[in-house]
């Protein structure tokens, strides 16, 4: 039994519904989770800048005894996969985790939304030509998405969200696309409005399930389950605001305090 926690860290609250599958899998397990709302969003920042909040957030993470970190993060998990497999503690990741889980779904054609930065590093569009061969794959930068979302707009009849969604997905519609992988932890909470959209015909994979079943299943391998359901949660931004729009993430009110930590300098 390995009682040190799980470590989550995003730039926001959408790395939360990793959490939250985590829970229904391992419930009792220890969790520490980072979410950097005062730099946010990732996804509309250069590369180098993100490979050192990358860093930032491994170590702090790191710094409250993980067991083991998910970068609950599509846009981190795209553009800096060599820093977190380099780091010394067990990383997992939101990208790696969705595009295996696309390969046993066969499909002829693959739609992909994520942040700007995410589709722009064509990670996903790379993973997914390798491990899907001869499906074609779209990919579609959703920049207004966690914005959205972070500011409370995430109810399928909200019309600012329905906008989004009809601009970004026109094209995965028009195509037909057969599965559709919401690169982002954040794009979960928004199933319902995207499915609205697209009808029930694509395959939806969720990135924050995925990577919550990977981390799972290494724990149970690796005989490191263990811990009494505690929960901390830090934030760069408002300890308030984080409090109050969590639980939609969480699907309950998290337990105990949130800490606020100061902003990092890149």
């Amino acid at each position: 039994m390995d009682n040190r926690p799980i470590g989550f860290f995003d730039s926001g609250l959408g790395g939360l519904t990793a959490v939250r599958a985590l829970r229904r899998i391992l419930p009792d397990e220890n969790i520490i989770y980072f979410g950097d709302t005062a730099r946010m969003p990732y996804g509309s920042r250069p590369t180098d800048m993100l490979r050192k909040m990358a860093r930032q957030d491994l170590d702090f993470v790191a710094s409250r005894d993980a067991k083991c970190i998910l970068a609950a993060c599509g846009t981190v998990s795209s553009t800096a996969p060599d820093v977190l497999a380099a780091y010394p503690v067990r990383t997992f990741d939101v990208l790696s985790s969705t595009v295996r889980e696309a390969a046993k779904h066969p499909a002829r054609s693959i739609g992909v939304i994520a942040t700007a930065a995410c589709i722009a590093s064509g990670a996903f569009q790379k993973a997914l030509a390798s491990a899907c061969p001869g499906a074609e794959i779209a990919a579609v930068a959703c920049p207004a998405f966690v914005p959205l979302i972070e500011s409370g707009h995430y109810d399928p009849d909200d019309e600012a969200l329905r906008a989004a969604v009809a601009e970004y997905l026109a094209p995965l519609r028009e195509k037909g696309v057969e599965a559709l992988i919401l690169g982002c932890t954040h794009y979960g909470l928004i199933e319902a409005a995207i499915r609205r959209y697209l009808g029930e015909g694509p395959y939806m994979i969720e990135a924050a399930a995925c990577a919550a079943r990977e981390l799972a299943d290494w724990l149970k391998r690796e005989k490191l389950c263990g811990g009494r359901g505690e929960e901390r949660f830090c934030t760069s931004g408002s300890a308030e605001d984080f409090t109050r729009f969590s639980a939609v993430f969480l699907g309950r009110a998290p337990r105990g305090e949130v800490a606020h930590v100061p902003e990092m300098e890149v």
